[in-house]
């Protein structure tokens, strides 16, 4: 990497013609090679690409079944969500109306004793008919029980339950759906669904309390096929459990207000389905939620990924070892092609791998040739060979072309001063400095000889030779390269710009051109150095405004 970046490659139009002059008769050698060493490329390439193509499509393959299969279960997982909410609101809802019918009749018929047995006779019926009401309760104001389903009512007092202290503190007639909480009369988890007693007034007489065991729920959502896997959820919408299956005792009534699914209820809206993992045992499952219309509840599925793609991994992976297969089984064809044709390339490469040396040395020695050793510019062999051409081509299409010459200011004091190495790496610098500052491929920087360089500019004129060569000598003051022997006290370089114009009649020999540049260079040296002299006038330590970089 260092020598291309110190050595830029030489035109290709001097070593091409270099090569030909020298080895004419390589020429035919040459053709047979580029027509025949691509063939071992292009079949290496063909293989390639049909493998490559072969594994693109098996991927793609896999994936688009993946993604089907990944959405055929997410319709599954949204239908059984519907299902699951359809169920549950049914459910509120029977136990809802049958709660009703109670709220009627205690607010009509009062609770005298005739009535209070009538009703309690219709509450027990209603339990032993529908099959979602696992109890009917009757509360008055005061928490106390006054009514209940049950054969033997317990004594006690539920003025301390959440959905009382609800109806109690709320004027609200609508059915309140409660936490779930185990029921102080058989011990079960209930949820409870209640409605507020008003006396005539329109004051708070009690609280009508209709009962669902959450093993109802447990006994319809394993009807459901989620998986081993899988997961049913069931919760109140501020995020606490009611059921989920697989069943666990103790999750219920405690918050899933963090877990991913209500996490996204809460941003995503009523209606969603994506993959997520659970908090409560870290599976990722692809869920699917619902809130139920109407009512404070979320329904919500879901199967395990893995489980979902367990078949599609099966299938992939028999795939897949069917297309490593075969295209070990290309491979191994292909390289014995490739062998056989690399056998018949080595062949002939043995007939003329002396000359293709031979050629490689006059390159390199080509290289040499035309480059000077220390700075990596052009050397003086290549630079006049250059000038020559391009007064030619200038002469020919009538275009300016400007020369400059630098030389470093007082070197010879640099070099008694600090020494020869010092003055190799500052030529060194001042040549970077020069390379870098050359925009054009077509400008040559070369060492013209010790301390002087020379900048071959082609369709430049006057204007442009003078901004450049000022523009350079500013970037090698910026250098700071010290010099104690120079009045600036760093290093600095005087230059001469002149332009041939082949309509102006001016001489195409180079060595005039060289001589008119040089004069130019030293007659800024003799009005004090650091300075550009030009054609059309000399510029000191600073450029003019028009020249201002």
């Amino acid at each position: 990497m260092g020598i291309l970046e110190v050595l830029p490659p030489p035109p290709v139009t001097s070593v091409a013609s270099l090569m030909t002059l020298q080895h004419p008769a390589s020429t035919p050698i040459t053709s047979l090679t580029a027509k025949k060493r691509p063939a071992v490329r292009y079949a290496i390439r063909v293989l390639l690409l049909f493998c490559v193509l072969l594994v693109a499509a098996q991927a793609w393959s896999a994936w688009s079944a993946r993604q089907s299969r990944l959405a055929e279960h997410a319709a599954a997982t949204s239908n059984m969500a519907n299902a699951l909410a359809a169920q549950a609101e049914s459910t509120v809802r029977i136990v809802d109306t049958v709660l009703a019918s109670v709220v009627e009749r205690v607010e009509h018929d009062g609770m005298s004793p005739a009535s209070s047995d009538r009703l309690r006779t219709h509450m027990r019926n209603m339990v032993l008919q529908v099959k979602e009401l696992h109890g009917l309760f009757v509360y008055g104001a005061d928490g106390s029980w006054l009514v209940s389903s049950i054969e033997r009512p317990i004594a006690g007092n539920n003025a301390d339950r959440e959905y009382f202290q609800y109806h109690l503190n709320h004027r609200s007639r609508n059915t309140y759906i409660g936490k779930p909480i185990r029921s102080r009369s058989s011990g079960v988890w209930i949820l409870p669904v209640s409605r507020r007693l008003d006396n005539p007034d329109g004051s708070f007489a009690g609280v009508a309390l209709g009962t669902v065991q959450i093993a109802f729920f447990a006994e319809l959502y394993e009807s459901f096929d989620v998986g081993t896997e899988g997961v049913v959820l069931l919760a109140h919408d501020d995020g606490t459990l009611i059921y989920r299956r697989p069943f666990n005792d103790k999750l219920i009534g405690t918050s899933v207000a963090a877990g991913p699914v209500y996490q996204m209820y809460k941003s995503s809206g009523p209606v969603g389905t994506a993959m997520l993992r659970s908090r409560v045992d870290g599976v990722v499952r692809l869920y699917s939620y619902r809130h139920l219309g109407g009512l404070p509840l979320i329904v919500a599925t879901a199967q395990s990924k893995k489980e979902i793609l367990a078949e599609w991994n099966q299938s992939t992976l028999f795939m897949s070892g069917a297309t490593v297969l075969v295209v070990l089984l290309l491979a191994g064809v292909g390289a014995r092609l490739v062998r056989q044709i690399m056998i018949r390339d080595q062949l002939e490469a043995e007939l003329r791998i002396a000359e293709e040396h031979l050629q490689q040395r006059n390159q390199e020695l080509t290289v040499l040739a035309t480059r000077d050793a220390l700075t990596g510019l052009a050397n003086r062999r290549h630079f006049e060979e250059t000038l020559r051409l391009e007064l030619k081509r200038a002469r020919r299409n009538g275009a300016p072309l400007s020369l400059v010459l630098l030389d470093v200011d007082f070197f010879k004091p640099y070099n008694d001063r600090y020494g020869h190495v010092a003055g190799d790496d500052c030529l060194r610098q001042v040549a970077a400095a020069l390379r870098g500052g050359l925009a054009r491929p077509t400008d040559l920087a070369a060492r013209y000889g010790g301390e002087e360089f020379a900048i071959v500019l082609p369709a430049t004129g006057q204007v442009g030779a003078r901004y450049l060569a000022e523009r350079l000598r500013l970037t090698i003051m910026e250098l700071g390269i010290a010099h104690a022997d120079n009045p600036p006290g760093i290093v600095t370089v005087s230059a001469g710009t002149c332009t041939f114009h082949a309509a102006a009649g001016d001489n195409d020999d180079p060595e005039a051109l060289v001589q008119r540049a040089d004069a130019l260079l030293y007659r800024a040296k003799a009005e004090g150095r650091n300075r550009v002299s030009t054609d059309l006038g000399n510029t000191g330590m600073a450029p003019p405004p028009e020249f201002s970089i």
